[in-house]
């Protein structure tokens, strides 16, 4: 994982030449897009680095069984959060399809996928997965950052007819405990203080 600004700038340009754009690229940082963006801009001072946390949870994510045992606890969330009053999993792309997953299976319940788009739009609901219209959904995501990716999949989920009950997130990098309304617990909170 790379350290360093000029690593994290490396990196970036890196993404860029494979056609990545800012919302992909915050997410296989798992940085925020204010962050991308100064990481993108030339000629910036240090002065102007916006205040912000990498996350790093590659030890996870190598291993589908280390996935699994994570989504036993974010199960164990929700039924303290909102009991059976859940019908469908929606992941985030790509760094919560995986977890959405086998929450569902753990749960035996309906599997979504979100994909973001660009960072203008919510993002696109794949149609290769189940529905969300006139279901009780819980979101999943491996971080929130400045929290506009789940704003953003809240607001498309709700236009598409779902009652969204609760976000989750590996890490936390905000102060916030919902969002648009909806409960949003982290495994961690990350803050500066």
């Amino acid at each position: 994982m790379p350290l360093s600004v000029d690593e994290l700038r490396s990196k970036v340009e890196e993404y860029r030449g494979k056609g990545l754009n800012s919302q992909q690229i915050a997410d296989e940082l798992s940085l925020s897009h204010t962050t991308i963006q100064w990481l993108s801009s030339s000629g910036v001072s240090a002065d102007d680095r916006p205040n912000d946390i990498q996350i790093g949870w590659r030890s996870i994510a190598v291993k589908a069984g280390r996935i699994e045992a994570v989504s036993y606890i974010f199960a164990d969330i929700i039924d303290e959060e909102i009991g059976d009053e859940v019908d469908a999993i929606v992941g985030i792309s790509l760094n919560g399809i995986a977890f959405a997953q086998a929450i569902a299976g753990q749960m035996d319940l309906d599997l979504s996928i979100s994909r973001s788009i660009n960072e203008d739009e919510g993002g696109h609901l794949s149609e290769v997965f189940a529905g969300v219209g006139g279901k009780r959904v819980v979101v999943v995501d491996d971080v929130v950052s400045s929290g506009e990716t789940m704003r953003k999949t809240i607001r498309s989920l709700r236009s598409g007819g779902a009652d969204v009950k609760l976000c989750l997130v590996l890490a936390n990098k905000t102060h916030n405990n919902e969002l648009e309304g909806v409960p949003l617990r982290g495994l961690v909170r990350v803050v500066t203080v």
